[in-house]
C-alpha cells in the first residue's frame, strides 16, 4: 500500500462534504505531476485529506476505491484524470502545516518541498509520524 496527501480548499470541497458523499471522484487536477501521482494510486492506497488555503491542516483519511480514469471536466484532451476516494475517518487531532514544518523528521516531505502540489506522495515513515501526531 502507498500513501498520499490530497489538498482541497474547504470552501470548495471540504472534509464534511466528502463524508456526506461517502465516495466521490477527485477531479479538476490540472498539474501534470499531481496527475501522475494519481495515475500511480492503487485501490486500497490511503491519503490524508488536507484543507488548504486558510486552514492548512490534515483533517481526515480517505482510501482509493477507483483507480485513475478520464476526468469528465477536462475539455482540453490532455489526458488529465481522476481517482475515486472513500472517506474513512477524521483525524482526532488535525495536524497543521506549521506542526509538520516544525518536525525535523518531516522536512523532506513533498508537502513542505512542493507546497503548491495538490496531490503528493507520503512515505511510510512520514505517514507513521503524522498519524501519531493526529492521534491515530
Amino acid at each position: 500500500m502507498a500513501y498520499w496527501l490530497i489538498k482541497s480548499e474547504p470552501n470548495t470541497w471540504s472534509w464534511d462534504d466528502h463524508v456526506k458523499k461517502g465516495v466521490e471522484h477527485w477531479d479538476g487536477v490540472r498539474n501534470y505531476q499531481a496527475n501522475n501521482n494519481m495515475k500511480a494510486m492503487k485501490n486500497g492506497d490511503q491519503a490524508f485529506f488536507y484543507h488548504s488555503v486558510n486552514e492548512k491542516k490534515i483533517v481526515g483519511i480517505v482510501e482509493v476505491v477507483k483507480e485513475h480514469y478520464p476526468d469528465h471536466t477536462d475539455k482540453t484532451g490532455k489526458g488529465f484524470g481522476m481517482v475515486d476516494f472513500k472517506a474513512i475517518k477524521p483525524v482526532p487531532n488535525p495536524v497543521t502545516l506549521a506542526d509538520i514544518k516544525a518536525n525535523p523528521d518531516l522536512q523532506d516531505m513533498a508537502l513542505v518541498k512542493q507546497s503548491r502540489l495538490s496531490v503528493c506522495p507520503v512515505t511510510d515513515k512520514e505517514w507513521k509520524i503524522i498519524s501519531k501526531m493526529a492521534g491515530l
